[in-house]
């Protein structure tokens, strides 16, 4: 008899320690804690930050975690208020596959449990590779998003597992914890659509602080549902479809944290190439009411994902606006650069900079989704009001 994914996933767990890890993928374990904290910083005048750690400071708690920026509060809570920070200004890594998503949202499930159980450094880095790998490998298993739910359902699980590690939990234990945070946590794609809220920075750290809080209640002797995945009314059957996870990183297998990309600007990832185009085009453009159209051409995930619904064409929320292939595109050719300014809403509400990316089309091009999620290839021709074409790809 096959043994469930549940199972699986939770043994090696158990089984993975600081001792497995290579030199490398322990530096980029760094690396992602570095940037996080970077994107962290980045995020303390958020509207939503002061929000959550209003909730978040209520809550008293006698082992709990520190709050990025100050203040203490119980290990959930400051995982949620610590994930919103790491993940507000989109700045944080991203992986790409079958389900993309942003695994280094799995940090603040780590910093929460790991603080609250008094783990060192070496701990630190096995539960975020640890978490990397399982999120990682579930969005290479099979797709949320096509079936309308969001890649943080997955997140959910993956930091259950980190939390269930510094925690030190048994096998047994951390097979609950997987069975309640899948349960519980199955999060409906309307996060990233239309017109987007401040949810779109909270609804990872609202999946880490569910997959703590499973961790936590496992550990006290909480049973949960299995089998999770392969249930006649679990994950596969009602989500996904079957899949299988056929690998997991060690034993000269590589470490999937390794695989994640750490972003140039603060925007949606797909949107990074586009940007570059623009960038490198603005010194020929010279003045941006030179400019008459821009047809983006790219691949699909980028035209679903953020580039097709008609808010993109008027954000009125920071996060629709760098949620927005057309406005990204626009304001990096006219603004000649990209920082946490051109989200801010005097910039994405201005009317000279509204009437060019109005100007802006966004096309499918089969060639260029033929090279993702390798690559993420845009084609980006100016058109200027004299005729000429400038091309960049």
């Amino acid at each position: 008899m096959t043994q469930p994914l549940a199972n699986r996933l939770a043994e090696y767990a158990c089984q993975l320690r600081f001792e497995d890890l290579p030199a490398p993928v322990v530096h980029e374990a760094k690396r992602r804690f570095i940037d996080s904290f970077g994107t962290a910083v980045g995020a303390m005048d958020a509207d939503a930050y002061a929000i959550a750690k209003r909730c978040a400071v209520r809550v008293q708690s006698q082992s709990g975690a520190g709050i990025l920026g100050g203040g203490r509060s119980s290990a959930e809570w400051a995982t949620f208020v610590n994930g919103l920070l790491i993940r507000y200004l989109d700045y944080n890594d991203t992986y790409l596959s079958l389900e993309p998503a942003h695994p280094s949202d799995n940090l603040a499930a780590v910093l929460g449990a790991g603080e609250m159980a008094g783990a060192d450094g070496r701990a630190l880095i096995t539960a975020a590779v640890l978490a990397y790998e399982i999120q990682c490998r579930l969005c290479d298993a099979a797709s949320l998003r096509q079936h309308g739910w969001d890649h943080v359902t997955y997140g959910a699980i993956s930091s259950a597992v980190a939390a269930c590690k510094l925690l030190g939990l048994d096998a047994t234990k951390t097979t609950h914890a997987i069975g309640m945070a899948g349960v519980a946590n199955v999060a409906l794609r309307q996060t990233r659509a239309g017109e987007l809220s401040m949810w779109k920075g909270c609804a990872f750290a609202n999946a880490a602080r569910n997959g703590v809080f499973a961790a936590l209640l496992a550990a006290e002797g909480l049973t949960g549902p299995a089998p999770i995945f392969e249930g006649e009314l679990g994950i596969m059957k009602l989500l996904t479809g079957p899949f299988t996870v056929p690998v997991l990183g060690g034993r000269g297998t590589p470490f999937m944290i390794s695989q994640t990309y750490i972003k140039f600007w603060p925007a949606e990832y797909h949107s990074q190439s586009a940007i570059e185009a623009a960038l490198q085009l603005r010194p020929e453009v010279n003045d941006i009411r030179n400019v008459a159209a821009i047809d983006i051409h790219t691949f699909d995930a980028a035209v679903d994902i953020i580039g097709k619904d008609p808010e993109k064409w008027r954000p009125r929320t920071r996060e629709t606006a760098d949620h927005s292939l057309p406005y990204c595109a626009a304001v990096a050719l006219a603004d000649g650069d990209i920082t946490r300014a051109q989200f801010d809403p005097q910039r994405f509400t201005d009317p000279a900079l509204l009437d060019l990316v109005a100007r802006t089309k966004v096309h499918r091009d089969p060639l260029l989704s033929k090279r993702y999620p390798q690559g993420i290839p845009s084609r980006l021709t100016v058109t200027l009001r004299n005729g000429r074409q400038l091309v960049r790809e």
